[in-house]
């Protein structure tokens, strides 16, 4: 079944990937980044904005109630001033002056009372400052002729007055300057009013006139591009920068308590505008600000502007430099894909000398030397196959015609056992046999128990043509008997055990085995002559040695083989690798011993 086509993006090289992956995982928190800061900018923006017009409000309303505490102050001071009250009260309960010094003394109240009111004006803002006592009697700070204050009698509020008791202020708001001096500069003015009372019985007014200029002089100063008025309790301009203003209906009301600040975003035709309301306590008015959004925010984004555009500068600055970067870094990879597909191809002899401390250099490093151990293995399995197929070449050239041979033998045995010779006709059976299983078998492996048998069948052949018999003792574990092992190995080592240990003579060959979770080991021991260390030291040199040997030619010492105990451990280190041990000990006249290790593998098996 084909493969199904890879997306365009995986089709691409690992350097392209590796980009492309990169520069995602940056541009999307960098995109998420710059969308969260641009969303809490604009709030902090907001807040930021709504807070500098709070402040100015709260900088506009200090002032201004410095103002309205000063009417207070003036009205407080008439009505709390004892020997004012003593003299004002006798006058409106109808104190005569009499005598010759009658006109002295009534100016002497007068001019105390009239000096007390320029001494409270003189040197603060100008307010103009009258007390009307019930019987028509007034005193200003301002001449008669500019405005007569019995007219305030006349005013819709006036009734209000009597209603006031104690400390309580009537904060009349603003009405047309009645002071012709005062009404070119300030076309309004705003009074507050004080009720005096002997007991519960009212004998005069105090009232305190400001110019509303001074209050919306305050706006002027101090707005900072803000539209600020002051609205009644009604909810009527009654101090502006625009006269005329004054008097209309703010359409907006306020309605925050006492102290308390409020602001919120309104919106005047196609504009936004941040109103803040503050309302005085003193007074009860509310106190307005009317700031355009975009103003109040304009310095704010350019900050933020300017720090986001910093920002993306840098990103792009960066961005460009990492990539540069990952290009240098990958560099290396990319050589090592190009070498990989020159390998690929069959040149070995190609190498990246990519070198360094980090992971690309030991890649690099690793890769070379991969293929330095790939050539060495190479030539390693050329010199292998070339013994085994001259060690093969040598068995056939051993090899006979085996049903001839094999019927010959029968023939043999059959005559000598009808002649009563049983000992031969034996003989003859066991090397039948042993020629049978070296001939014949074409398996490379068989199970330990048939090897076994041909050392058994091997060692009775030998004893036979010796006048002293070597006795085998084999000792096996049942585990070990299915083990596969190579076919025809002991045979050589249990000739070297009667030919040089025992010296054809009587003794003992023990073979006994042990199995193990992932091996087998393998014990051949007789109690020969044994070896010196120098003798021991020449054969396990030997037995180390890896390489081409020659085939060993015909024998004329009366073994049945030439294969040796070095081409023994060849064949085994070609059939298990590494997995092959062996050990050999001895001492001179104590025997010798030698240990096989080989992994386990049992018949059904796939071979290793």
């Amino acid at each position: 079944m084909p493969n199904p086509p890879k997306p365009w993006l995986w089709s691409r090289s690992f350097r392209f990937r590796l980009m492309v992956t990169a520069v995602v995982c940056i541009l999307v928190p960098a995109f998420i980044t710059l969308a969260l800061y641009n969303m809490l900018t604009k709030d902090a923006v907001k807040e930021e904005a709504i807070e500098q017009s709070r402040q100015k409000l709260q900088l506009v309303d200090g002032y201004v109630t410095n103002v309205f505490d000063y009417m207070l102050y003036i009205a407080n001071s008439l009505q709390n001033d004892s020997s004012i009250s003593v003299v004002l009260k006798e006058i409106a309960a109808g104190k005569t002056y009499e005598g010759p010094n009658a006109d002295y003394e009534r100016f002497l109240d007068y001019t105390k009372i009239t000096s007390k009111i320029d001494n409270m004006t003189i040197h603060g803002d100008r307010a103009y400052v009258t007390i009307l006592l019930t019987d028509g009697t007034r005193y200003t700070n301002y001449p008669l002729s500019e405005f007569d204050p019995l007219g305030l009698q006349e005013e819709p509020w006036f009734p209000e007055m009597n209603s006031l008791r104690n400390m309580q202020s009537l904060w009349i708001g603003t009405s047309p300057t009645v002071y012709p001096f005062e009404a070119s500069i300030s076309p309004y003015q705003m009074t507050m009013g004080r009720t005096l009372r002997a007991g519960v019985k009212p004998y005069g007014y105090v009232f305190v006139t400001i110019m509303e200029k001074q209050v919306s002089g305050i706006f002027e100063r101090l707005s900072g591009g803000q539209e600020t008025l002051l609205l009644d309790s009604g909810g009527f301009i009654i101090s502006h920068t625009d006269k005329e203003k004054i008097g209309d209906s703010f359409p907006y009301q306020a309605s925050s308590s006492g102290g308390a600040t409020r602001s919120e975003i309104v919106n005047v035709g196609d504009e936004s505008f941040i109103l803040t309301s503050q309302r005085q306590t003193l007074t009860g008015w509310e106190l307005v600000s009317l700031t355009p959004y975009k103003q109040a925010v304009f310095k704010l984004n350019s900050i933020f502007n300017r720090v986001a555009v910093l920002q993306l500068v840098s990103f792009v600055v960066f961005f460009l430099l990492f990539l540069y970067l990952l290009g240098n870094f990958t560099k290396p990879l990319v050589r090592l894909g190009k070498m990989a597909e020159t390998v690929q191809r069959g040149n070995l002899e190609v190498r990246s000398n990519i070198r360094g401390s980090d992971e690309i250099g030991y890649l690099g490093q690793s890769f070379d030397q991969m293929l330095d151990r790939v050539k060495t293995m190479i030539a390693e399995i050329t010199i292998t196959q070339s013994r085994k197929r001259k060690a093969e070449l040598a068995m056939l050239q051993a090899q006979i015609n085996p049903h001839f041979l094999f019927n010959v033998l029968n023939s043999i045995r059959m005559k000598v056992m009808r002649g009563g010779d049983l000992d031969s006709s034996e003989m003859i059976a066991s090397l039948s046999k042993l020629l049978r299983m070296t001939i014949t078998q074409s398996n490379d492996t068989i199970p330990l128990h048939e090897e076994l048998s041909i050392v058994s069948d091997y060692v009775k052949l030998m004893n036979m043509r010796q006048r002293e018999k070597a006795e085998l003792v084999l000792s096996p574990e049942p585990d070990t008997l299915m083990v596969l092992v190579p076919r025809f190995f002991l045979q050589p080592i249990i000739e070297n055990a009667l030919i040089h240990g025992l010296s054809q003579r009587a003794g003992t060959i023990t073979i006994a085995t042990l199995a193990t979770a992932q091996e087998i080991q393998i014990r051949i021991e007789d109690d020969g002559k044994g070896m010196d260390s120098e003798s021991l030291s020449r054969l396990r040199e030997k037995l180390d040695q890896e390489g081409e040997r020659p085939v060993a030619g015909p024998d004329h010492s009366g073994r049945l083989s030439g294969i040796g105990l070095a081409n023994v451990c060849d064949r085994m280190r070609m059939t298990y690798g590494d997995s092959f041990h062996i050990e050999v000990l001895s001492e001179k006249d104590a025997g010798t011993r030698m240990t096989i290790k080989i992994p386990k593998l049992k018949a059904g098996e796939p071979n290793v």
